[in-house]
């Protein structure tokens, strides 16, 4: 049977999560969640290091895998996005990022009025629980823990100490607007155990009645009447159901699936649908266009006389005491985000800010998922923060469970290469310093023999790969090309917005998670706001 909500979120990630939360708190307005995946009741989910057995695992991801690159040497990369309560919260690396103050700037001053800086931050302060309490830039009580890792690395200390006599300067803190600096990545835990969107948001409004949480349900398309949104058409269990809609629709299924619904519900360009056979019910022409994403670069080098994971993970000994720890204290390897400390700086003098950001690891391995080497070793994965390259995510088929063709296009700009270059240089002149040279270090990812402009731009599509960061496929803006305008309605449909990482005019310098949901945090609020206005004028 039909049943009519006031509100139907599409996709329960972590956008959704948080929508869900903020618009069932009105107990007039009737909400129901959609998530393709399940519940996030798998153990591994919650263990911090249980990434690896997420990433990749169809009970949690959707298996995405890009088309050939031609930028990485004709290579398809996976494309982890969370099939899960929670989304990619469930399954990423618990990283608390926002970027820095410019890209929220840049976003106003493209036509997005409302979206700077300023008017950004306390968004961000609403929804935080700072380890160390509220300031002007930080808040507590919220629901998204922040704290600080549990454990430290010699070895990444010592690359810290090589970046500080590059003149890279230490902090202790990313998220004040300038991240430029070293310091350990604070995490999205709490006491050593992963804390996602399903526990931050989800869970406190699951006993509201005026909230319903549907999982395995499938979203086909959406029911357009006249150009407006009337009701979302999902599979679950075998059946096919409707929900219909009151008020509003919101489209949170992330950069790969945001745009996916509404190209199978007819609204995308035109040539894009006709090549997928769907017909055209409204022509949006920048949706699946615009995919940016961090290409992260993993160069690796070898050491001796310093202690790395590779030793611990490669023993049984090594292996039963880090499980131990954990247990005992919920510290330890087990407690690891997938990275640990992070080096905001510039691959070039003339970045008015950083526009590049390490991801420092005490391990190596040939691929992720994969054993790690039987020699101790670490990585220095760098990325390009602002990249130039674009790329698009568009249907192939008018059947909802055909995956998209996702093309990033990486490396395709040559600005991009040019920064890949230079990247993978100043990751060599940091290991060249005293604080490493100590620990005689030997490049093997890419290998020294890699020196030219050429070899180098041929390196870097050989060790470049994601770093789970897509975002730009539903653009915001303030001209009529934009997929969404700066309240994040869909032109030309009515009764339909989207809220999650695909609405970023251009990708924030770091990682894409807690900027997600100050996003969500902004829709709930715009739509209740709308809401109080359509009963006013009533």
């Amino acid at each position: 049977m039909d049943e009519t909500y006031d509100y139907v979120v599409i996709g329960g990630g972590t956008a959704g999560c948080t929508l869900a939360n903020r618009l069932s708190a009105d107990p007039a307005a009737r909400v129901l969640l959609l998530e393709a995946g399940g519940r996030d009741n798998y153990a591994w989910i919650h263990i911090p290091v249980g990434y690896l057995y997420c990433i990749g695992n169809p009970r949690t991801d959707w298996c995405f895998s890009t088309q050939a690159e031609a930028g990485l040497g004709g290579r398809s990369l996976n494309y982890p996005r969370g099939k899960v309560l929670g989304g990619c919260s469930s399954i990423n690396g618990m990283i608390y990022m926002r970027g820095q103050a410019r890209d929220y700037d840049l976003w106003r001053q493209m036509g997005c009025p409302g979206w700077g800086w300023d008017d950004v931050l306390p968004l961000f302060r609403r929804s935080e629980d700072y380890f160390g309490g509220a300031d002007a830039m930080h808040g507590a009580g919220g629901e998204w823990r922040v704290e600080p890792p549990r454990l430290r690395w010699d070895i990444l200390d010592a690359f810290r100490d090589a970046a500080e006599s590059l003149g890279i300067p230490r902090t202790e803190d990313f998220n004040r607007g300038d991240n430029e600096g070293s310091s350990y990545f604070k995490v999205n835990q709490r006491r050593g155990v992963r804390w996602n969107t399903v526990k931050a948001f989800l869970k406190p409004a699951k006993d509201r009645r005026n909230l319903t949480v549907e999982t395995g349900a499938h979203v086909r398309r959406l029911v357009l009447t006249d150009r407006r949104v009337t009701g979302v058409e999902f599979e679950q269990g075998g059946a096919l159901r409707t929900a219909l809609v009151r008020r509003e629709a919101v489209v949170s299924a992330g950069a790969v699936g945001s745009p996916h619904v509404l190209e199978l519900s007819g609204i995308g360009r035109g040539e894009a649908l006709a090549a997928a056979g769907i017909p055209v019910a409204v022509e949006s022409r920048e949706v699946g266009e615009n995919l940016q994403d961090h290409l992260q670069l993993r160069c690796a080098y070898k050491v001796s006389g310093i202690r790395t994971l590779n030793e611990r993970a490669n023993s049984l000994f090594g292996k039963a005491m880090i499980g131990l720890e954990y247990a005992l204290t919920r510290s330890g390897p087990m407690s690891m985000a997938p990275s640990q400390l992070g080096i905001f700086t510039r691959s070039d003098p003339s970045y008015e800010t950083a526009n590049l950001q390490y991801h420092v690891q005490p391990l190596s391995l040939d691929r992720f998922g994969e054993n790690v080497h039987a020699f101790p070793a670490f990585t220095a994965s760098v990325c390009n923060l602002r990249p130039d390259s674009r790329g698009s995510v568009h249907a192939t088929a008018p059947d909802h469970r055909v995956q998209p063709a996702i093309r990033p296009n990486y490396l395709s700009a040559e600005s991009d290469r040019r920064v890949a270059v230079d990247s993978i240089r100043l990751t060599r002149r940091i290991v060249a310093e005293p604080a490493l040279q100590r620990y005689r270090p030997v490049e093997f990812k890419p290998g020294p023999a890699f020196q030219s402009e050429e070899e180098l731009v041929e390196a870097a599509g050989a060790i470049g790969t994601t770093i789970f960061h897509p975002v730009g496929t539903c653009r915001m803006g303030g001209d009529p090309g934009s997929v969404v305008d700066p309240e994040l309605r869909v032109r030309g449909v009515e009764g339909l917005r989207v809220a999650d990482a695909s609405i970023m005019p251009r990708i924030v310098s770091g990682n894409t998670n807690s900027p997600t949901i100050m996003i969500a945090e902004k829709a709930a609020e715009m739509m209740l706001a709308s809401a109080r206005q359509g009963l006013a004028a009533a």
